[in-house]
């Protein structure tokens, strides 16, 4: 296959069945761009509202979704400084908020919404807007960080300071609420988890979970005790 070529899945409408196989230029890096080859992509909710038509109904087309992933270095631009071939990084999804206040637009320089996606086999990231990838997780793993994350990470460490032994309701088990849990559990913090499934409450417990609630069992869940 010519090197030239960059495979990638498309979006020609909305639904999955306009999601298809398509090929292209190979993305040529700016002067602070990466280049890097795509290893592991990892799905948000938010990524099938967008392929649905719910979140962004006004989406021109051909468009490649979804928006974490992480990837090889594979070529820079030549003013590139922070990075070099072969390390191993992640794209920050809202590409022009390295830091501190959000920018005026927030969604102006998103991955997967205003900017392509990461269904490609390379793309380019601009080398503000890219970060290392932790050694100590695999591909798959790591590509999960971006969004839910920071999130859960902007949540409970930068909008308010982690007190150990304070407690914090966590809803749901998706991946926001997990990573949630985590790192509650790491600064100490009695996390309380609230699904409508028993199986995924104990697998909270085993993940650090305080106390677990059923809300389908228990639909009073707010009034729940707890000790």
């Amino acid at each position: 296959m010519s090197t030239d070529i960059n495979r990638s899945w498309q979006m020609s409408g909305f639904g999955l069945s306009r999601l298809k196989p398509a090929e292209g230029k190979m993305p040529e890096p700016g002067p602070r761009d990466l280049r890097v080859r795509i290893k592991a992509v990892s799905l948000n909710y938010k990524d099938r509202m967008i392929v649905d038509g719910v979140l962004i109904p006004d989406l021109a087309f051909p468009f490649v979704p979804t928006s974490d992933a992480v990837g090889e270095v594979v070529a820079v631009g030549s003013e590139v400084s922070r990075f070099s071939i072969g390390q191993r990084v992640l794209g920050q999804v809202i590409a022009d908020w390295p830091d501190g206040d959000a920018p005026p637009v927030l969604h102006k320089h998103t991955l997967g919404s205003s900017l392509p996606g990461m269904l490609s086999d390379y793309v380019l990231f601009h080398e503000d807007a890219a970060v290392m990838a932790p050694a100590s997780l695999s591909d798959a793993e790591a590509s999960t960080l971006p969004i839910a994350a920071l999130t859960a990470w902007f949540a409970l460490v930068e909008a308010t300071k982690p007190i150990p032994g304070e407690t914090v309701l966590i809803q749901g088990t998706g991946g926001v609420s997990l990573f949630a849990l985590r790192f509650a559990a790491a600064f100490g913090l009695r996390a309380i988890v609230t699904s409508s499934s028993d199986e995924k409450l104990e697998r909270a417990r085993e993940l650090g979970a305080w106390q677990v609630i059923n809300y389908r069992t228990q639909p009073a869940w707010d009034e729940a005790r707890v000790s």
